[in-house]
């Protein structure tokens, strides 16, 4: 009996100090690992050895990478997610990947026919690298909500989203071009699908000051406590779709998204700087960004088992780090494989909360 009163009082004082510690880190003084083009599926095989068979170059290599499904990596640890999405308003457009046709046998394809209805569409590359875990944004999303309503005290996701359209540069499909009515159609389903409780936005964090920046170098993040159970997402794009998706909303006023804004701007908060030895990030992080890097790219690193890229994003502090490999590739020889310490993907900061253990 002794025993059990000890255990129970341990327990309870070992969540009261975790709650306590939780209450004084930022949202920005954590570290964590997450998976790069999360829903992908493998291409094709048919196609894939239709395709190798004419790459000369060996480019195609850089697609052979494939992940498991979402929950699963969630259940995993993984705490970063990137999601690509094709605007389709009428239904249809990306139903028949042109690849399909350059082969005489392939597997099934969209048996339930959810390509054929509107809506945003999640998948890489257009005709060739088409298979996803997910048709469509909104049942990803779905599931996504349903894993988060299973563990209500997550720590939270940073969600790279990517609005895909322009030239490809292979003769193909077409993509839909992203206009403002576009993006605002993207944050009214990200919000209707995971609940804006669940969410994380620009106006949180700029609350009282003048602009969002601002905010950020006075560490308005919100505390790791109050961000649990949540996601917080960047969107991934530069240029054209960037300032459409800022036109009119200063600072992001009533945006769902961060974006990818340099510093000194009015929206700089969060940066995609896939180098991790870009020497920029330890001192954006000290400054109070968040910064988004890359472990590993086109499998370069895993075909070698090459850990280089993932100690420099380790050391950078950089509280986002992307890979292709949470587990080991099921496509070629090679163990490599990253994680942090007793294979966990978050841990507190090592540069803007540097009790961490290196």
């Amino acid at each position: 009996m002794k025993d059990i009163l000890f255990c129970t009082l341990f327990l309870l004082l070992f969540s009261c100090n975790n709650k306590k510690e939780n209450s004084k880190i930022k949202l920005n003084q954590i570290q964590v690992i997450g998976s790069h083009n999360s829903y992908k599926k493998p291409i094709d095989t048919a196609l894939f050895e239709f395709l190798k068979s004419k790459d000369s170059t060996n480019k195609l290599q850089s697609l052979e990478y494939a992940h498991i499904p979402i929950p699963e990596q969630l259940n995993m640890g993984v705490r970063n997610l990137e999601i690509d999405v094709y605007s389709d308003t009428l239904g249809g457009k990306y139903a028949h990947p042109k690849g399909l046709d350059l082969i005489s046998t392939h597997s099934e394809y969209d048996v339930k026919g959810e390509m054929k209805k509107p809506g945003f569409k999640v998948f890489h590359v257009l005709d060739i690298d088409f298979n996803s875990h997910y048709f469509t944004l909104e049942s990803c999303l779905k599931d996504i909500k349903e894993w988060s309503d299973t563990n209500p005290f997550h720590y939270p996701v940073f969600i790279t989203l990517e609005a895909k359209d322009g030239e490809t540069g292979i003769p193909g499909t077409e993509p839909e071009s992203f206009t403002t009515r576009l993006f605002d159609k993207l944050d009214t389903q990200i919000i209707q699908r995971l609940g804006k409780d669940k969410l994380i936005i620009p106006d949180d964090v700029r609350d009282n000051f003048s602009t969002l920046e601002e905010a950020v170098l006075n560490n308005n993040w919100p505390s790791l406590e109050d961000a649990k159970g949540k996601f917080l997402f960047i969107l991934d794009n530069a240029g054209r779709k960037k300032d459409l998706y800022t036109q009119n909303h200063p600072s992001l006023k009533n945006r769902v998204m961060f974006v990818n804004s340099p510093e000194g701007t009015p929206e700089a908060a969060a940066m995609i700087i896939n180098n991790p030895l870009d020497e920029r990030i330890p001192e954006l992080i000290k400054k109070g960004y968040l910064i988004r890097t890359r472990a590993d790219a086109g499998t370069k690193e895993a075909r070698e088992n090459d850990y280089s890229r993932f100690e420099a994003a380790k050391k950078s502090g950089a509280q986002i780090i992307t890979t292709d490999y949470y587990k080991s590739s099921s496509f070629f020889n090679s163990t490599y494989h990253i994680s942090f310490k007793d294979s966990t993907y978050v841990r507190n900061n090592p540069v803007n909360y540097p009790s961490v253990k290196k």
